[in-house]
């Protein structure tokens, strides 16, 4: 069993904060140099698709401020095993180019190694978000 299990997430919860203040850079911080940044969606919402180190990250968050205004981010429930911290959260955003506002439950798998994130996988509802921006 891990012991850094509580460790691995208070350093999620901390990026979490770190993102809701605008704080990019303490975010990609704690990224492994060889991170793999994974987001379900096609080429149909910009910050889709999978982005490899921490300039690919870089790439993601690009792309979602530059596409979105949220309303809400909320990370709500933290589960943690190993090294593996799973979250499940709600996002309430519109697309800049148009403001049709879209909701969406989500789940976010991070995978942590020698304390720094090493995977991110994300997982939400595409199909709404793809609507509001195409609206």
């Amino acid at each position: 069993m891990d012991t850094n299990v509580g460790t691995n997430a208070d350093l999620v919860r901390s990026l979490y904060t770190a993102f809701g203040r605008g704080d990019v850079k303490t975010v990609l911080d704690n990224l492994d140099p060889a991170v793999t940044w994974s987001s379900n969606c096609g080429p149909a919402i910009p910050w889709g698709g999978t982005r490899h180190g921490i300039a690919g990250a870089a790439s993601f968050f690009e792309a979602l401020g530059g596409n979105l205004d949220f309303e809400k981010f909320e990370p709500r429930e933290f589960f943690a095993a190993d090294g593996t911290v799973i979250v499940l959260g709600h996002t309430q955003a519109r697309p800049k180019r148009n403001g049709h506002r879209f909701d969406s439950d989500w789940v976010h798998v991070f995978t942590i190694a020698n304390g720094k994130v090493v995977r991110f996988r994300e997982f939400y509802d595409t199909a709404a978000v793809a609507a509001a921006l195409t609206a």
